[in-house]
């Protein structure tokens, strides 16, 4: 038996099955796998927000509340939160080219299922295997990407990836609300039929195992339980607290338990077993990282919670269409793209990313304030400027907080640094969603107590409003007991109405109130200008 050589935690490098030489693809071969991997992720990011433009529609036609759509939007998030951190683990496992193929046709297949569903819960279940799928998708494309070009072309490659990462979201509500209009939501999830079947043979056809095989020693499924039952248990009571009266429930109290003992022992498991399915350790050995997974979760907390909060705004109170909330969202992600190379050119010149996610993070801050201050007459031209700030924000946020995360770090430490820093990102997505909601729905009704405490028959404002109803019901041959309820109706809704829009300001502000908080914690960063991370075992 060949001899073999330890390597990262849980895996071994197995010489035998090391080629003399690596050899890097040229030509059209490697023109096609670069396609690949950059297709396979943009499926992943374009579904992360595909759905977000229509969430009203699926709402409306299968009959389920906000709250419980915002199920398809958390529901891939959790498992893309799971499988992240474990995707090396099951790359060495099954084979990196196996893995990266099996999830590509479990990504397909899922989305498949998911536009013939006939249900919300249908739906919501196969949204979650589609996130297990797609989840592999970032950082097994990534790592093939680096296989595939020379060291000294890795800045390109990182450049094509990025590109690739920013065209994902931005393709997405806009090709969502497009499908929406002038299709179905249905077809939000079969236009990923056909890219990922031709993806998948591409794949199959061209990617090669890497020179060297990691052979898997010991399966951590004690962690890898603890996580998906922690963060399952984690989510179900951020969605289903509010609604059930938090701890007033029984089943509520059950799972909070449950989740507070499976994470704290998965954190307790992982720093001590001898093979990690997630290192977590290495948070101990950089202070930046740890700084920098927080700094990352108020980043996916603020993104996912301000992008599912705006799109359910703009359609249900300002009557804006799925295609037309894309086409609004558009230049902002345009100028995200435009701006993160020249941003990424800056950093290798010198320039500070604590500077750089200082002005990202305080260019958020203003643009979820400005946004918490529209009004009901408020247009798309008003909504220009706003998220174009937005667009400048997450330019100078993506790539300064992914550098600062792995700053100081060496060889695979840096793999599990991006793992991580991808799971926690995911993880405060799926908070932002879930608190929001929450806070949303509770800020709506104390609006509402506010508004119908000042409806008043003896305020002269109020009478006026109301005989102004009545006399345009009246106008419309209604008999003057049915031009009385419409009347009511109608003030119903108007109240309604602005509660709704109350709340979805002060779900804005909120999220620019906890960026203003973060800030000082770029302050015990700290960075050695002589110190270049090595990327080479990055994955």
């Amino acid at each position: 038996m060949a001899a073999e050589a330890t390597g990262a935690k849980g895996i071994i490098s197995d010489p035998a099955h090391q080629l003399p030489a690596h050899t890097y693809e040229t030509g059209m071969k490697k023109v096609i796998i670069t396609a690949t991997v950059i297709i396979a992720a943009m499926l992943e990011l374009i579904d992360t927000t595909i759905v977000n433009v229509a969430l009203n529609h699926i709402s409306g036609n299968l009959g389920a509340s906000i709250e419980d759509v915002s199920w398809v939007v958390t529901s891939y998030a959790i498992a893309n939160v799971i499988i992240i951190p474990l995707s090396g683990f099951l790359g060495n496992l099954l084979g990196r080219r196996n893995y990266f193929v099996g999830s590509i046709l479990l990504f397909t297949l899922a989305s498949l299922f998911c536009g013939m569903s006939t249900n919300i819960w249908m739906l919501v279940f196969f949204r979650f295997v589609q996130g297990i799928g797609g989840g592999a998708l970032l950082p097994t494309s990534q790592a093939i990407l680096y296989e595939t070009f020379k060291p000294e072309e890795r800045g390109t490659a990182t450049g094509i990836f990025s590109m690739g990462l920013i065209l994902g979201p931005t393709f997405g509500p806009l090709l969502g609300g497009y499908l929406v209009d002038y299709f179905a939501w249905e077809w939000c999830f079969f236009v990923n039929i056909p890219v990922g079947l031709m993806a998948a043979w591409a794949a199959l056809t061209f990617v090669k195992e890497p020179k060297v095989r990691h052979i898997v020693q010991k399966i951590d499924w004690a962690g890898i339980a603890l996580l998906a039952v922690g963060i399952g248990s984690l989510q179900f009571i951020l969605e289903r607290g509010e609604s059930k009266d938090w701890f007033e429930t029984p089943y509520i109290t059950f799972f909070t338990f449950i989740a507070i003992l499976s994470l704290a022992l998965f954190v307790w498991h992982e720093l001590r077993t001898e093979h990690p399915a997630v290192d977590l350790s290495v948070l101990g050995r950089s202070k930046n990282l740890a700084i920098g997974a927080v700094l990352t979760f108020i980043v996916g907390y603020g993104l996912y919670g301000s992008l599912f909060v705006f799109p359910v705004f703009v359609q249900r109170l300002l009557g804006f269409t799925a295609l037309l909330t894309g086409e609004v969202l558009f230049p902002s992600a345009l100028l995200t793209g435009a701006i993160s190379i020249p941003l990424g050119i800056a950093m290798q010149r010198g320039v500070s990313p604590k500077l750089l996610m200082a002005i990202g993070m305080s260019a958020f801050m203003l643009f979820c304030w400005e946004l918490g201050m529209q009004t009901l007459q408020s247009g798309s031209p008003n909504f220009f400027w706003v998220l174009l700030l937005r667009g400048f924000a997450l330019g100078f946020i993506f790539i300064p907080v992914t550098m600062l995360a792995v700053a100081g770090l060496h060889g695979r430490d840096i793999g599990q640094a991006t793992g991580l820093n991808n799971m926690v990102r995911q993880l405060g997505g799926s908070f932002g969603i879930a608190i929001t909601n929450t806070y949303i729905a509770k800020r709506v009704a104390v609006h509402r107590t506010e508004l119908l405490s000042h409806i008043s028959p003896y305020d002269p404002a109020v009478v006026m409003r109301i005989e102004g109803l009545k006399q345009a019901l009246g106008s419309r041959t209604l008999s003057p007991v049915e031009a009385q309820q419409g009347t009511w109706k109608a003030l119903e809704g108007i109240v309604t109405g602005q509660s709704y829009h109350l709340a979805y300001m002060d779900a804005f502000k909120l999220i620019a109130l906890l960026f203003l908080c973060c800030l000082p914690l770029l302050l015990f960063i700290r960075i050695d200008k002589k110190e270049k991370a090595d990327l080479s075992q990055v994955h």
